[in-house]
Order: C-alpha cells, then sequence, then structure tokens
C-alpha cells in the first residue's frame, strides 16, 4: 500500500512540474485557466500527501498521542484583571495578566 501512494505522490509531482514549465512571455490576456489547473492540482497534491501521512486512512492518531498539558505549577496563581488606561485619546480597558 505505502508503494502505491508512494507511486501517486510521484506521479502528482511529475504532473505539476511538467505543468509548470515557464513559457515565453506575452502581453496579451490568454485566460485564468492556468491559475485554476494551479489550485486545483495543488488541492489534490495536498491530499493525496494528507492520505499518506496518516497511513492512507482518513483518522487522526489513535489514543494516547494527545496533549496532556504540564505538570504542577507551583508559586502563586495567575489571573486575568481589566485595567483602564489612556491612550492619548481616550480611556481604554485592556485585558492584564496578574502574577502574584
Amino acid at each position: 500500500m505505502r508503494n502505491t501512494i508512494t507511486a501517486l505522490v510521484a506521479a502528482a509531482t511529475m504532473a505539476v512540474a511538467a505543468v509548470s514549465i515557464p513559457s515565453k512571455a506575452e502581453a496579451r490576456w490568454r485566460g485564468g485557466g492556468g491559475v485554476a489547473a494551479g489550485v486545483i492540482g495543488g488541492i489534490a497534491a495536498g491530499a493525496i500527501i494528507a492520505g499518506a501521512a496518516n497511513g492512507g486512512y482518513g483518522y487522526g492518531p489513535g489514543p494516547g498521542y494527545g496533549y496532556y498539558g504540564g505538570g504542577p505549577a507551583y508559586g502563586p496563581p495567575c489571573y486575568w484583571q481589566r485595567q483602564r488606561f489612556w491612550d492619548g485619546y481616550g480611556w481604554r480597558i485592556r485585558r492584564v495578566r496578574v502574577c502574584g
């Protein structure tokens, strides 16, 4: 399965490289098909790479891979407080983190 995904990614890369070869510059408008093709190709390549990154399945990592935060914090607790301040034009209120 991994070889198949690798082959698909390589084929998509070659197709994008073949389309993106620069051509002679011209000063006339020839439509926006190239931009649309580039956007669609980028979306397709991203989907292929994302599918290969997680083993070819549409699921994220299993249980046990989550972020559980740090350990206990020692010291005084911190809290958010609203404070008024003058900004040169008028009084405003901002939230400030206060650690005792």
